[in-house]
């Protein structure tokens, strides 16, 4: 197997993609859009997924208090420390990016993407949130730029989906999934390995389902206890037992294998703010997890798309 074609990595990284895509180095430019969730706001359910921050899953986005235009700048400026040089994604991250009348989106969209640099947008929102309308701006958008659109499936199983207060079942993920493709817009779907209950059988299977899903990136997440979620309440229950290090290196490197190549891995484990992090500490040394799950794959002979064809998702 020639891993030249993924930058010498056992597996296809976002990295290797956009490289190949923009022809150079491009970063993420993440952005709070300043809009709410209906799972937070009492039209699908109130507070929530248990897990997630306050800052809707944006904790490293801009600041919501100040334009698109300047959160843009910010962020860029911070970048600009560690890449000299570059294209961008204008990346809406916190909370639903879609959960807002149709015009306002526009506005906050072409305002994100008429920076200089700006080479693909991104958009982060729930499978319930992506209407006919809605279909109809994004598809309009591509052609001016690359788009894709995440989607936070996070489990297969809708046992799990209930104790998460996810609001939605498997169904809605794989119709979304099926009107965004018919638009010709890419999708990224989330997953979560160490969710409450959850088996190592559990979190594979959700791989197998989106392994099986026409999307065409997929970011795995270690699940990540922080002060003030719901979350917290399992935990000192008793019902909530953190992943060890070893344990999720050895699952993210047997989904890897279960990914059929041309997916892109947009990400195999994330941070969380030191200050509101509870467990498992273990992953705030990030590219610690990361050599050791190259290690591992290269210890066992693995690569992405090696066991594809021979799982046994039905």
């Amino acid at each position: 197997m020639n891993f030249d074609k993924w930058g010498g990595k056992r597996y296809y990284t976002l990295n290797s993609f956009l490289r190949h895509k923009f022809g150079e180095k491009v970063f993420k430019i993440s952005i709070d859009g300043g809009f709410t969730c209906p799972n937070r706001d009492g039209k699908v359910a109130k507070g929530g997924c248990i897990f997630c921050s306050e800052h809707g899953s944006g904790d490293f986005a801009g600041s919501r208090l100040l334009s698109i235009s300047d959160q843009f700048d910010n962020v860029k400026d911070m970048m600009e420390k560690k890449w000299h040089s570059g294209k961008y994604i204008a990346y809406f991250q916190a909370y639903t990016n879609t959960y807002a009348p149709v015009d306002e989106l526009r506005i906050k969209y072409e305002e994100a993407i008429s920076k200089e640099g700006v080479v693909a947008l991104a958009i982060a929102t729930r499978p319930d949130c992506v209407s006919e309308e809605v279909l109809d701006l994004l598809e309009e958008m591509s052609k001016k730029l690359y788009i894709w659109v995440e989607l936070g499936l996070q489990t297969s199983n809708d046992k799990t989906a209930e104790i998460i207060n996810r609001g939605y079942k498997l169904e809605v993920f794989d119709d979304a999934v099926k009107r965004l493709r018919s638009r010709n817009i890419d999708v990224v779907a989330h997953a979560i390995f160490g969710l409450p209950g959850e088996t190592e059988d559990d979190m594979i299977a959700t791989v197998d389902h989106l392994a099986h899903s026409d999307i065409q990136g997929i970011k795995l997440h270690l699940l990540h206890l922080m002060k003030h979620t719901r979350l917290v309440k399992l935990y000192e229950e008793g019902k909530l037992q953190f992943l060890e290090k070893d344990q999720y290196v050895n699952l993210i490197c047997k989904a890897i294998t279960r990914i059929p190549d041309h997916i892109v891995i947009h990400r195999l484990t994330g941070d969380a703010p030191r200050q509101s992090l509870i467990g498992p500490m273990w992953s705030l040394k990030k590219w610690e997890v990361l050599n050791a799950i190259d290690d591992c794959m290269e210890k066992n002979s693995y690569y992405q798309g090696l066991d594809f064809h021979t799982n046994n998702y039905k």
